[in-house]
């Protein structure tokens, strides 16, 4: 009997020291102050839904979730702190399409290997992404936009190179036959305003900067890339409901760990963070922007990577995109 005793607690204990991390003493996950890194400058949309989402967070754990900004190279530097970092739990990655899926095949080599030195814990939400012109365009929707584009190829403005607003489009262009020249800015807001200056033809934008444009009639959205329509635009057509079955596309955040991070660490935030994306001010939020927020599990979330991966990578190397060169 005392030696089943003995056992039992050792096991206890042992869960304990698992759930706390590697190295730290036994006690329930988190203890302390965790960082959430993410790749992009203060303001953008990364920044501000992982702040939204950090708050939650931290009054669910009792500790601060410090959000950390580290720009630089495609996310490519806050990806290799994270990687580098111990794999206890307290340093997390806010991730998305780039990190994850485009980046190793926008660069020739890389600090890190997203598919060994990370793990994914869980979705935060996918962003629809829209095609949408001046309301005085004369083209009325996208199949006379794609007609009006064999004469004279026009010019579209996407938030960066290599966005999955950039990417997305040079799918679409290959997928159904509309010829377009690309036209990089820093940023969503600043391609949308010279769209209403006249400087762009087009703009790929995605839900949380487009929809204020687009429900106050200041641009015409001419098609939609997801699968579905967007309550938030239901008027505009899916390219995929348009005849293109395979041109879809979004853009989406995450958030992921090192990948040696105990399992039961990981079990816990992604607990929390189904908590936090549910929580009524966040979903009200998404609704608002369009925003869509399926829950996964750790083993979803790798999964839909997964399929990312076999969808993006071999169309970015036939593409010839690359950050590198």
């Amino acid at each position: 009997m005392l030696g089943r005793r003995m056992l039992a607690q050792g096991a206890a204990a042992m869960g304990l020291a698992l759930a706390a991390g590697p190295g730290k003493a036994q006690g329930a996950f988190p203890d302390h102050t965790l960082r959430w890194v993410v790749g992009y400058p203060p303001g953008g949309a990364s920044d501000l839904f992982a702040r939204l989402i950090a708050a939650h967070l931290s009054s669910r754990f009792g500790h601060n979730v410090v959000v950390e900004n580290r720009p630089g190279g495609g996310a490519v530097l806050a990806s290799e702190t994270v990687a580098r970092a111990p794999a206890d739990g307290y340093t997390l990655l806010h991730v998305d399409n780039g990190i994850l899926v485009y980046n190793p095949a926008l660069y020739g080599r890389l600090p890190y290997d997203p598919d060994k030195d990370l793990a994914g814990i869980g979705f935060i939400g996918r962003f629809p992404l829209f095609l949408v012109v001046k309301p005085d365009h004369p083209a009325q929707d996208y199949a006379a936009f794609v007609q009006l584009s064999k004469a004279r190829a026009p010019t579209y403005g996407s938030p960066a190179v290599a966005s999955p607003h950039h990417l997305a489009m040079e799918m679409v262009k290959r997928r159904t036959g509309l010829e377009a020249t690309h036209v990089p800015y820093r940023g969503g807001p600043a391609a949308m305003q010279d769209l209403l200056a006249g400087q762009v033809d087009c703009v790929a934008i995605d839900c949380a900067t487009g929809i204020p444009f687009i429900s106050s009639g200041r641009v015409r959205a001419l098609a939609c890339f997801s699968e579905t329509r967007s309550p938030r635009a239901p008027e505009v057509p899916t390219l995929r409901e348009l005849g293109y079955r395979n041109a879809v596309a979004y853009g989406w955040q995450g958030m992921s760990v090192p990948a040696a991070t105990p399992a039961p660490v990981q079990a816990r935030l992604n607990e929390a963070l189904k908590a936090a994306v549910a929580a009524d001010d966040v979903q009200a939020r998404f609704r608002d922007l369009g925003i869509e927020s399926p829950s996964m599990a750790p083993a979803e979330f790798a999964a839909f990577v997964g399929r990312e991966n076999a969808e993006w990578r071999p169309l970015i190397r036939e593409l010839g995109i690359r950050l590198d060169s």
